[in-house]
């Protein structure tokens, strides 16, 4: 064995350039995987940590489903309001009344989400989560007054929004009294949303249906039974089965993982396919390496080499190019997933972490390896299937 590895070992040596080539091939398709997994990894954890900060808060609306396959039934009212946060097990409840407004700023306009919301109800919902960067928070006295988010005071309109300017509200003139600091991911929305109180969401804007209501509860482990018993109290209230959806973060943290899963399943799919690029240059790299070295087999079954002497050699070399091929890969792969994270932090502001995982780095190893080994099988199948005598008089 020691003898077909040095052999090996020599014949790869000598064929420096194809040898590298087949082994970049190998190296940036098992990068993209890795690069991409870690940053998916790093995305993953961040979402559900920022969800884990609000394990204890309850989202509760009218219809069901969540995203894209939620079906509106109606809006909720002050008595529900009550009867949640009458139950059980509830410390804290909060409701606002959600409208899309045309808010106009210096001759432009644009149509953005308003939550009218008592100031104190903002610190039981977001706790330490949401802060104000400029200005002062809403107060419970304050009239045609708002809070605005940064997504509004940055980017929604050719020149920034800062404190105490004035912008136009469904019609009416409103001034801005706080701009609150850039959220994560989970709470990006906040960033796009405008901030008053309720009573001028009845009074001025209109509206004072309540969108939402967050039921902040004492034990974690009971969220799940809470939000059961506030889904059955709020059906009762409104006649009506399934009128009421009461998502626990765990919930919202469960569904988000099977998006993850789904998503990076796919990005690695798409990577997949410089692996198969791959694959068939190894493959071709081999037949071409049998071509070239016929005589050299027929010598060596001359000699005593059996059948499976020489399948062993073929396969060990292009085992060995993938192997390395599958290192080097997992070193770019690295570099590139921070290289990523860094490129999404300058573009957005807030970074991803890349998380590499041990297992993934093993794994990528491994794949290399298979990968290298099966696309070698047929052109070492073929070398060690040579009749000695013909091989010997090829030329």
């Amino acid at each position: 064995m020691k003898d077909v590895l040095l052999l090996a070992y020599r014949n790869i040596k000598e064929r420096k350039a194809r040898t590298s080539l087949t082994l970049l091939g190998i190296a940036v398709g098992i990068a993209a995987v890795i690069a991409l997994m870690s940053v998916g990894y790093g995305f993953e954890q961040s979402v559900t940590g920022q969800l884990v900060e609000m394990a204890d808060l309850i989202y509760v609306f009218p219809g069901k489903g969540f995203g894209s396959d939620h079906v509106e039934l109606g809006s909720l009212d002050e008595r529900d309001l009550k009867d949640v946060g009458r139950i059980g097990g509830v410390k804290e409840a909060a409701a606002g009344a959600m409208s899309m407004e045309e808010v106009k700023y210096r001759g432009e306009k644009t149509v953005v989400s308003v939550l009218g919301i008592d100031p104190r109800d903002i610190g039981v919902i977001f706790g330490d989560m949401v802060k104000t960067e400029e200005g002062r928070d809403l107060r419970d006295n304050d009239h045609k007054t708002c809070l605005i988010g940064q997504g509004i005071a940055n980017d929604q309109f050719d020149e920034e929004i800062r404190v105490n300017d004035r912008i136009t509200i469904g019609g009416s003139k409103f001034r801005v009294v706080g701009v609150m600091e850039k959220q994560g991911m989970v709470n990006s929305d906040l960033d796009s949303t405008i901030y008053v109180t309720r009573r001028d969401a009845k009074g001025v804007l209109g509206n004072d249906d309540i969108a939402v209501i967050w039921a902040r509860v004492r034990n974690i482990d009971e969220a799940e039974e809470i939000a059961a018993e506030i889904e059955e109290r709020l059906d009762e209230n409104h006649k009506l089965d399934d009128f009421t959806t009461a998502m626990t973060m765990g919930s919202a943290i469960e569904h988000y993982k099977t998006i993850f899963t789904l998503l990076q399943a796919v990005l690695v799919a798409i990577a997949s396919i410089s692996l198969i690029v791959a694959s068939i240059g190894i493959m071709n790299t081999m037949l071409m390496s049998v071509m070239e070295r016929t005589h050299e087999v027929g010598i060596m079954k001359a000699i005593g080499a059996k059948n499976g002497n020489v399948l062993s050699l073929f396969l060990l070399e292009s085992g060995m190019v993938s192997m390395v091929g599958g290192v080097c890969g997992c070193v770019l792969g690295v570099l590139g997933a921070n290289v990523i994270s860094i490129g999404i932090g300058a573009a957005f502001g807030e970074g991803i972490p890349a998380i590499v995982r041990p297992e993934v780095l093993l794994g990528g190893i491994l794949v290399a390896v298979i990968v290298g080994v099966l696309s070698g099988l047929y052109p070492a199948r073929k070398a060690s299937k040579m009749s000695p005598v013909e091989a010997v008089r090829y030329e």
